[in-house]
Protein backbone atom coordinates (compact mmCIF):
# COMPACT_ATOMS: atom_id res chain seq x y z
CA UNK A 1 0.00 0.00 0.00
CA UNK A 2 0.57 3.72 -0.26
CA UNK A 3 -0.18 6.73 1.76
CA UNK A 4 0.35 10.02 1.95
CA UNK A 5 1.58 10.98 5.23
CA UNK A 6 2.61 14.86 4.46
CA UNK A 7 1.77 18.01 2.35
CA UNK A 8 2.57 21.16 2.23
CA UNK A 9 0.66 23.22 4.98
CA UNK A 10 -0.91 25.11 2.40
CA UNK A 11 -2.32 22.74 0.17
CA UNK A 12 -3.41 24.20 -3.42
CA UNK A 13 -3.53 28.23 -2.18
CA UNK A 14 0.81 28.45 -3.36
CA UNK A 15 -0.10 26.41 -6.48
CA UNK A 16 -3.09 29.31 -7.24
CA UNK A 17 -0.83 31.91 -5.87
CA UNK A 18 1.43 30.73 -8.23
CA UNK A 19 -0.42 30.83 -11.25
CA UNK A 20 -1.90 34.41 -10.33
CA UNK A 21 1.51 36.34 -9.43
CA UNK A 22 2.71 36.81 -13.36
CA UNK A 23 -0.85 38.43 -14.42
CA UNK A 24 -2.69 40.15 -11.57
CA UNK A 25 -0.82 43.29 -9.37
CA UNK A 26 0.33 43.27 -5.83
CA UNK A 27 3.45 41.24 -3.76
CA UNK A 28 3.65 38.17 -3.67
CA UNK A 29 2.08 37.87 0.11
CA UNK A 30 -0.55 40.25 -1.29
CA UNK A 31 -1.58 37.66 -3.64
CA UNK A 32 -1.35 34.74 -1.80
CA UNK A 33 -4.19 36.16 1.09
CA UNK A 34 -6.16 36.65 -2.14
CA UNK A 35 -5.64 32.68 -2.62
CA UNK A 36 -7.43 31.03 0.53
CA UNK A 37 -10.74 30.12 -1.64
CA UNK A 38 -10.69 26.46 -2.00
CA UNK A 39 -12.94 26.30 -4.83
CA UNK A 40 -11.52 28.77 -6.82
CA UNK A 41 -7.98 28.04 -6.40
CA UNK A 42 -9.35 24.56 -7.97
CA UNK A 43 -10.78 25.70 -10.67
CA UNK A 44 -7.97 28.59 -11.42
CA UNK A 45 -5.46 25.46 -11.12
CA UNK A 46 -7.31 23.41 -13.37
CA UNK A 47 -7.38 25.50 -16.07
CA UNK A 48 -3.61 26.50 -15.88
CA UNK A 49 -2.27 22.79 -15.97
CA UNK A 50 -5.16 21.98 -18.78
CA UNK A 51 -3.25 24.36 -21.07
CA UNK A 52 -0.18 22.64 -20.22
CA UNK A 53 1.37 24.26 -17.60
CA UNK A 54 2.35 22.73 -14.73
CA UNK A 55 5.29 24.16 -13.47
CA UNK A 56 2.69 25.99 -10.46
CA UNK A 57 2.09 22.73 -8.89
CA UNK A 58 5.81 22.14 -8.11
CA UNK A 59 5.29 24.52 -5.40
CA UNK A 60 2.95 21.64 -3.54
CA UNK A 61 4.94 18.63 -2.09
CA UNK A 62 3.54 15.51 -0.63
CA UNK A 63 5.36 12.54 1.67
CA UNK A 64 4.77 9.65 0.56
CA UNK A 65 4.93 5.77 2.86
CA UNK A 66 4.92 2.69 0.79
CA UNK A 67 4.81 -0.18 3.05
CA UNK A 68 4.99 -3.93 1.56
CA UNK A 69 5.31 -2.90 -1.46
CA UNK A 70 7.39 -5.41 -3.91
CA UNK A 71 10.75 -4.42 -4.95
CA UNK A 72 9.72 -4.26 -7.96
CA UNK A 73 7.15 -1.44 -7.18
CA UNK A 74 10.94 0.17 -5.31
CA UNK A 75 12.65 -0.21 -8.78
CA UNK A 76 9.86 1.52 -10.56
CA UNK A 77 9.58 4.69 -7.88
CA UNK A 78 13.38 5.31 -7.61
CA UNK A 79 13.67 5.86 -10.85
CA UNK A 80 11.99 9.23 -11.06
CA UNK A 81 15.10 11.35 -10.65
CA UNK A 82 13.64 14.72 -9.13
CA UNK A 83 12.00 12.95 -5.80
CA UNK A 84 13.87 11.65 -2.44
CA UNK A 85 13.78 8.12 -1.31
CA UNK A 86 15.46 6.03 1.92
CA UNK A 87 14.63 2.68 1.24
CA UNK A 88 15.83 -0.04 4.26
CA UNK A 89 19.45 -1.22 3.17
CA UNK A 90 19.40 -5.19 2.31
CA UNK A 91 23.18 -4.84 2.83
CA UNK A 92 22.00 -4.52 6.95
CA UNK A 93 19.17 -5.53 7.20
CA UNK A 94 18.26 -9.60 7.82
CA UNK A 95 15.09 -9.52 5.17
CA UNK A 96 14.43 -13.35 6.27
CA UNK A 97 10.85 -12.68 7.40
CA UNK A 98 9.89 -9.45 5.09
CA UNK A 99 7.09 -11.34 3.61
CA UNK A 100 6.57 -11.19 -0.24
CA UNK A 101 3.70 -9.84 -2.83
CA UNK A 102 1.81 -12.86 -4.51
CA UNK A 103 0.99 -12.36 -7.93
CA UNK A 104 -2.44 -13.18 -9.32
CA UNK A 105 -1.12 -16.43 -11.11
CA UNK A 106 -4.24 -17.68 -12.69
CA UNK A 107 -3.37 -21.61 -12.74
CA UNK A 108 -3.53 -22.92 -8.95
CA UNK A 109 -1.33 -25.47 -9.28
CA UNK A 110 1.66 -22.73 -10.97
CA UNK A 111 0.66 -20.36 -7.93
CA UNK A 112 1.44 -23.02 -5.27
CA UNK A 113 4.34 -23.47 -6.92
CA UNK A 114 5.53 -19.57 -7.10
CA UNK A 115 4.59 -19.90 -3.64
CA UNK A 116 6.65 -23.03 -2.54
CA UNK A 117 9.60 -21.97 -4.34
CA UNK A 118 9.82 -18.02 -2.83
CA UNK A 119 9.47 -19.32 0.62
CA UNK A 120 12.27 -21.76 -0.65
CA UNK A 121 14.16 -18.87 -1.89
CA UNK A 122 14.08 -17.21 1.29
CA UNK A 123 15.21 -20.51 3.35
CA UNK A 124 18.02 -20.03 1.43
CA UNK A 125 18.73 -16.53 2.34
CA UNK A 126 18.77 -17.22 6.27
CA UNK A 127 20.88 -20.36 5.49
CA UNK A 128 23.41 -18.41 3.42
CA UNK A 129 23.47 -15.85 6.38
CA UNK A 130 23.86 -18.59 8.86
CA UNK A 131 26.93 -19.68 6.98
CA UNK A 132 28.55 -16.56 7.28
CA UNK A 133 27.87 -14.99 4.20
CA UNK A 134 27.79 -11.40 4.22
CA UNK A 135 23.84 -10.18 3.66
CA UNK A 136 24.66 -8.18 0.69
CA UNK A 137 25.82 -11.01 -1.14
CA UNK A 138 23.16 -13.90 0.58
CA UNK A 139 20.37 -11.12 -0.60
CA UNK A 140 20.89 -11.60 -4.65
CA UNK A 141 18.65 -14.78 -3.93
CA UNK A 142 15.85 -11.97 -2.48
CA UNK A 143 12.96 -12.67 -5.26
CA UNK A 144 11.55 -9.68 -6.61
CA UNK A 145 8.68 -10.41 -4.55
CA UNK A 146 9.95 -9.36 -1.14
CA UNK A 147 8.27 -6.48 0.70
CA UNK A 148 9.95 -3.37 0.29
CA UNK A 149 9.39 -0.40 2.80
CA UNK A 150 10.42 3.31 1.97
CA UNK A 151 9.58 6.87 2.02
CA UNK A 152 9.49 9.29 -0.91
CA UNK A 153 8.85 13.22 -1.02
CA UNK A 154 8.39 15.14 -4.28
CA UNK A 155 6.58 18.24 -5.66
CA UNK A 156 3.15 17.77 -7.41
CA UNK A 157 4.62 18.07 -11.02
CA UNK A 158 6.78 15.03 -10.26
CA UNK A 159 3.61 13.21 -8.56
CA UNK A 160 1.81 13.68 -11.79
CA UNK A 161 4.44 12.25 -13.92
CA UNK A 162 4.56 9.04 -11.36
CA UNK A 163 0.99 8.12 -11.64
CA UNK A 164 1.04 9.09 -15.36
CA UNK A 165 3.55 6.17 -15.50
CA UNK A 166 1.47 4.05 -13.15
CA UNK A 167 -1.82 4.33 -14.76
CA UNK A 168 -0.68 4.68 -18.33
CA UNK A 169 2.85 3.71 -19.03
CA UNK A 170 5.42 1.48 -18.27
CA UNK A 171 3.82 0.79 -15.20
CA UNK A 172 0.07 0.14 -16.19
CA UNK A 173 1.23 -3.30 -17.42
CA UNK A 174 1.88 -4.57 -13.77
CA UNK A 175 -1.28 -5.10 -11.98
CA UNK A 176 0.45 -4.29 -8.86
CA UNK A 177 1.78 -0.65 -9.67
CA UNK A 178 -1.50 0.17 -11.51
CA UNK A 179 -3.75 -0.52 -8.33
CA UNK A 180 -1.02 1.45 -6.11
CA UNK A 181 -1.44 4.00 -8.83
CA UNK A 182 -5.06 4.49 -8.13
CA UNK A 183 -5.01 4.09 -4.51
CA UNK A 184 -2.37 7.05 -4.58
CA UNK A 185 -4.20 9.10 -7.22
CA UNK A 186 -7.34 8.96 -4.86
CA UNK A 187 -5.59 10.17 -1.97
CA UNK A 188 -4.15 13.45 -4.20
CA UNK A 189 -7.29 14.09 -5.15
CA UNK A 190 -8.77 14.59 -1.46
CA UNK A 191 -5.64 16.60 -1.03
CA UNK A 192 -5.23 18.87 -4.29
CA UNK A 193 -8.76 18.89 -6.20
CA UNK A 194 -7.44 20.93 -8.75
CA UNK A 195 -4.60 19.76 -9.75
CA UNK A 196 -5.50 15.92 -9.37
CA UNK A 197 -9.16 16.22 -10.45
CA UNK A 198 -9.26 15.55 -13.49
CA UNK A 199 -6.28 13.55 -14.10
CA UNK A 200 -7.49 11.02 -15.95
CA UNK A 201 -9.14 13.33 -18.95
CA UNK A 202 -6.28 15.54 -18.52
CA UNK A 203 -3.12 12.84 -18.60
CA UNK A 204 -4.21 9.78 -20.06
CA UNK A 205 -2.65 10.55 -23.42
CA UNK A 206 1.17 9.30 -22.46
CA UNK A 207 4.00 7.38 -23.95
CA UNK A 208 7.32 6.31 -22.40
CA UNK A 209 8.76 4.10 -24.30
CA UNK A 210 9.78 3.88 -27.77
CA UNK A 211 8.16 1.64 -30.38
CA UNK A 212 11.04 -0.57 -32.26
CA UNK A 213 8.54 -3.13 -33.37
CA UNK A 214 9.69 -1.94 -37.09
CA UNK A 215 13.09 -3.54 -35.96
CA UNK A 216 11.21 -7.32 -35.80
CA UNK A 217 13.01 -9.96 -34.52
CA UNK A 218 16.48 -10.17 -36.47
CA UNK A 219 18.95 -9.15 -33.60
CA UNK A 220 20.31 -10.72 -30.79
CA UNK A 221 21.25 -10.33 -27.42
CA UNK A 222 24.55 -11.00 -26.65
CA UNK A 223 26.72 -11.07 -23.92
CA UNK A 224 29.52 -8.40 -23.55
CA UNK A 225 32.84 -9.31 -21.74
CA UNK A 226 33.52 -5.53 -20.63
CA UNK A 227 32.44 -4.88 -17.95
CA UNK A 228 32.75 -0.93 -18.47
CA UNK A 229 32.61 0.56 -21.68
CA UNK A 230 32.73 4.73 -22.44
CA UNK A 231 30.40 5.15 -25.71
CA UNK A 232 31.03 8.74 -25.60
CA UNK A 233 32.71 11.73 -24.22
CA UNK A 234 33.76 15.21 -24.82
CA UNK A 235 37.05 15.75 -26.05
CA UNK A 236 39.71 17.96 -24.47
CA UNK A 237 37.55 17.76 -21.50
CA UNK A 238 40.62 19.78 -19.52
CA UNK A 239 40.48 22.76 -21.52
CA UNK A 240 36.66 22.42 -22.01
CA UNK A 241 36.48 22.91 -18.20
CA UNK A 242 39.45 25.76 -18.06
CA UNK A 243 38.28 28.06 -20.55
CA UNK A 244 34.95 27.84 -19.14
CA UNK A 245 35.73 28.63 -15.20
CA UNK A 246 38.26 31.46 -16.90
CA UNK A 247 35.27 33.42 -18.73
CA UNK A 248 33.27 32.67 -15.82
CA UNK A 249 35.41 34.58 -13.63
CA UNK A 250 37.45 36.92 -15.35
CA UNK A 251 35.10 37.74 -18.35
CA UNK A 252 38.42 37.25 -20.59
CA UNK A 253 37.85 36.72 -24.65
CA UNK A 254 37.43 33.30 -25.39
CA UNK A 255 40.38 33.83 -27.39
CA UNK A 256 42.29 34.69 -23.91
CA UNK A 257 40.70 31.78 -22.34
CA UNK A 258 42.32 29.52 -24.67
CA UNK A 259 45.49 30.77 -24.20
CA UNK A 260 45.70 31.27 -20.94
CA UNK A 261 44.06 27.28 -20.04
CA UNK A 262 46.57 25.77 -22.63
CA UNK A 263 49.47 27.59 -20.15
CA UNK A 264 47.33 26.71 -16.77
CA UNK A 265 45.35 23.86 -17.31
CA UNK A 266 46.25 21.50 -14.85
CA UNK A 267 46.37 24.02 -12.31
CA UNK A 268 42.76 25.35 -12.98
CA UNK A 269 41.59 22.51 -12.74
CA UNK A 270 42.61 21.55 -9.07
CA UNK A 271 41.32 25.05 -7.98
CA UNK A 272 38.05 23.74 -9.87
CA UNK A 273 37.77 20.41 -8.12
CA UNK A 274 38.65 21.85 -4.59
CA UNK A 275 35.77 24.06 -4.48
CA UNK A 276 32.57 23.19 -3.33
CA UNK A 277 30.69 24.29 -6.24
CA UNK A 278 32.47 23.26 -9.33
CA UNK A 279 30.19 24.32 -11.75
CA UNK A 280 32.69 24.30 -14.38
CA UNK A 281 33.10 20.23 -14.32
CA UNK A 282 29.55 19.63 -15.79
CA UNK A 283 30.58 21.07 -19.28
CA UNK A 284 32.13 18.13 -19.88
CA UNK A 285 29.78 14.90 -20.38
CA UNK A 286 30.49 10.94 -20.92
CA UNK A 287 27.96 8.11 -21.98
CA UNK A 288 28.94 5.27 -20.13
CA UNK A 289 27.71 1.42 -20.55
CA UNK A 290 27.88 -1.06 -17.19
CA UNK A 291 27.74 -4.49 -17.93
CA UNK A 292 26.41 -7.64 -15.92
CA UNK A 293 25.01 -5.31 -13.08
CA UNK A 294 23.26 -7.28 -11.08
CA UNK A 295 19.57 -5.87 -9.76
CA UNK A 296 20.94 -5.19 -6.66
CA UNK A 297 23.46 -2.77 -7.22
CA UNK A 298 21.52 -1.34 -10.15
CA UNK A 299 19.98 0.57 -7.05
CA UNK A 300 22.82 1.81 -6.00
CA UNK A 301 23.35 3.69 -9.42
CA UNK A 302 19.74 4.88 -9.53
CA UNK A 303 20.32 6.93 -6.52
CA UNK A 304 22.83 8.77 -8.96
CA UNK A 305 19.73 11.42 -9.50
CA UNK A 306 21.82 13.84 -11.54
CA UNK A 307 22.56 11.53 -14.42
CA UNK A 308 20.85 9.82 -17.26
CA UNK A 309 20.10 6.76 -16.78
CA UNK A 310 19.28 4.09 -19.43
CA UNK A 311 17.72 0.87 -18.51
CA UNK A 312 16.62 -1.78 -20.28
CA UNK A 313 12.93 -3.41 -19.34
CA UNK A 314 13.64 -5.91 -16.13
CA UNK A 315 11.02 -8.43 -17.21
CA UNK A 316 12.84 -8.85 -20.14
CA UNK A 317 15.89 -9.94 -17.88
CA UNK A 318 17.65 -13.30 -18.58
CA UNK A 319 16.88 -14.98 -16.02
CA UNK A 320 19.85 -17.20 -16.43
CA UNK A 321 22.46 -14.60 -15.85
CA UNK A 322 23.57 -14.26 -12.57
CA UNK A 323 26.75 -12.99 -10.39
CA UNK A 324 28.23 -15.57 -8.15
CA UNK A 325 29.74 -13.51 -5.27
CA UNK A 326 33.45 -14.69 -3.79
CA UNK A 327 31.62 -15.44 -0.48
CA UNK A 328 29.42 -18.10 -2.08
CA UNK A 329 32.07 -19.57 -4.43
CA UNK A 330 34.18 -21.44 -2.06
CA UNK A 331 30.77 -22.11 0.43
CA UNK A 332 29.07 -25.48 0.93
CA UNK A 333 25.80 -23.48 -0.40
CA UNK A 334 27.21 -22.99 -4.05
CA UNK A 335 25.55 -25.70 -5.25
CA UNK A 336 22.01 -24.43 -3.75
CA UNK A 337 22.89 -20.75 -5.11
CA UNK A 338 23.00 -22.05 -8.58
CA UNK A 339 20.15 -24.18 -8.63
CA UNK A 340 17.81 -21.35 -7.14
CA UNK A 341 18.70 -19.12 -10.30
CA UNK A 342 18.04 -22.52 -12.57
CA UNK A 343 14.51 -23.25 -10.75
CA UNK A 344 13.59 -19.77 -11.21
CA UNK A 345 14.53 -19.23 -14.28
CA UNK A 346 12.74 -22.53 -15.12
CA UNK A 347 9.33 -21.53 -13.18
CA UNK A 348 9.39 -17.98 -15.40
CA UNK A 349 9.54 -20.00 -18.69
CA UNK A 350 6.56 -22.28 -17.60
CA UNK A 351 4.68 -19.59 -16.39
CA UNK A 352 4.89 -17.76 -19.73
CA UNK A 353 4.11 -20.65 -21.79
CA UNK A 354 0.92 -21.45 -19.53
CA UNK A 355 -0.20 -17.78 -20.85
CA UNK A 356 0.76 -15.81 -17.55
CA UNK A 357 1.77 -11.95 -18.28
CA UNK A 358 4.10 -9.38 -17.40
CA UNK A 359 1.62 -8.78 -13.94
CA UNK A 360 2.61 -12.31 -12.57
CA UNK A 361 6.34 -13.51 -14.56
CA UNK A 362 7.82 -9.97 -13.36
CA UNK A 363 8.47 -11.55 -9.96
CA UNK A 364 10.33 -14.26 -11.52
CA UNK A 365 13.52 -12.27 -10.80
CA UNK A 366 16.22 -12.49 -8.26
CA UNK A 367 18.52 -9.06 -6.98
CA UNK A 368 21.36 -11.50 -8.31
CA UNK A 369 20.24 -11.60 -12.11
CA UNK A 370 22.32 -9.49 -14.63
CA UNK A 371 21.62 -6.45 -16.56
CA UNK A 372 23.20 -3.92 -18.78
CA UNK A 373 22.77 -0.44 -18.47
CA UNK A 374 24.02 2.88 -19.47
CA UNK A 375 24.65 6.26 -17.74
CA UNK A 376 25.53 9.49 -19.03
CA UNK A 377 27.61 11.34 -16.25
CA UNK A 378 29.00 15.06 -16.46
CA UNK A 379 32.01 15.93 -14.79
CA UNK A 380 30.79 17.20 -11.70
CA UNK A 381 28.72 13.98 -10.82
CA UNK A 382 31.31 11.41 -12.04
CA UNK A 383 33.42 13.46 -9.07
CA UNK A 384 30.24 12.44 -6.32
CA UNK A 385 30.34 8.86 -8.25
CA UNK A 386 33.78 8.24 -7.71
CA UNK A 387 33.92 10.11 -3.89
CA UNK A 388 31.12 7.42 -2.84
CA UNK A 389 31.26 3.89 -4.92
CA UNK A 390 35.75 3.98 -5.34
CA UNK A 391 35.27 4.04 -1.68
CA UNK A 392 36.51 0.61 0.48
CA UNK A 393 32.98 0.80 1.78
CA UNK A 394 30.81 1.26 -1.38
CA UNK A 395 29.02 -2.21 -2.32
CA UNK A 396 31.88 -4.66 -3.92
CA UNK A 397 30.05 -4.41 -7.17
CA UNK A 398 29.75 -1.32 -7.94
CA UNK A 399 32.79 -0.57 -6.61
CA UNK A 400 35.21 -2.41 -9.14
CA UNK A 401 33.03 -1.08 -11.60
CA UNK A 402 33.65 2.34 -10.31
CA UNK A 403 37.61 1.45 -9.97
CA UNK A 404 37.75 0.38 -13.95
CA UNK A 405 35.55 3.34 -14.96
CA UNK A 406 38.19 5.46 -13.73
CA UNK A 407 40.86 3.87 -15.05
CA UNK A 408 39.84 4.33 -18.29
CA UNK A 409 38.95 7.64 -18.20
CA UNK A 410 42.00 8.34 -16.77
CA UNK A 411 43.65 7.72 -19.76
CA UNK A 412 41.10 9.91 -21.53
CA UNK A 413 41.47 13.03 -19.78
CA UNK A 414 44.40 12.41 -17.07
CA UNK A 415 44.61 16.28 -15.85
CA UNK A 416 41.13 15.67 -15.02
CA UNK A 417 40.64 12.17 -13.39
CA UNK A 418 43.80 12.25 -11.69
CA UNK A 419 42.31 14.27 -9.14
CA UNK A 420 39.35 11.73 -8.72
CA UNK A 421 38.44 9.21 -6.26
CA UNK A 422 37.51 8.15 -2.96
CA UNK A 423 37.39 10.79 -0.68
CA UNK A 424 40.26 10.29 1.19
CA UNK A 425 42.20 10.32 -1.73
CA UNK A 426 40.21 13.59 -3.40
CA UNK A 427 39.91 15.73 -0.18
CA UNK A 428 42.64 13.87 2.24
CA UNK A 429 39.51 13.16 4.57
CA UNK A 430 37.63 10.23 5.47
CA UNK A 431 34.12 10.97 5.82
CA UNK A 432 33.16 7.40 7.15
CA UNK A 433 34.00 7.93 11.24
CA UNK A 434 34.11 4.81 12.83
CA UNK A 435 32.99 2.68 9.88
CA UNK A 436 36.26 3.59 8.10
CA UNK A 437 38.25 1.14 6.53
CA UNK A 438 41.32 2.27 8.34
CA UNK A 439 43.69 1.84 5.30
CA UNK A 440 44.06 5.52 4.13
CA UNK A 441 47.66 5.55 3.30
CA UNK A 442 47.13 2.11 1.21
CA UNK A 443 44.04 3.66 -1.09
CA UNK A 444 45.48 6.86 -1.10
CA UNK A 445 49.08 5.06 -2.83
CA UNK A 446 46.36 2.87 -5.21
CA UNK A 447 44.74 5.75 -6.74
CA UNK A 448 47.65 7.72 -7.07
CA UNK A 449 48.89 5.12 -9.38
CA UNK A 450 45.66 3.32 -10.84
Amino acid sequence: MVKIIGCSDVDEKICAAAGRISTQKGTTLEIFDRSQDRDKNSNLISKVTSSGHTSTVEHIFVNLAFDNVSVVVEQFMIEFRLASFTVKSRRYVDFSNSGFYEPAIKNAKLKKRFNDHVSGLFDLYGKLVEEGVPMEDARFVLPYCFFSNFFCSLNGRELINVLRAMLFGRGSQISEIRSIGFELLEQAKSIAPGVFGKFEDQYKKYSDKADLSFLGTSYKKEQNEANVEILSYTPNAEMLISKAELIAQTGMSSEEAETTAAENCEKIIRAVVDTDRPRSLESASYTIRFNNVSLATLTHFSRHRIQTLVLPDISDTDRRRYVLPKSVKNSPLRKEYEEAFDATAKLYEELKAQGETESETVYCLLAGNLIDIISVMNGRELQLFMKLRSCNRAQWEINALAVELLSKLRKISPSLFSFYGPSCYSTGICPEGRLTCGKIAEVKEKFKSL
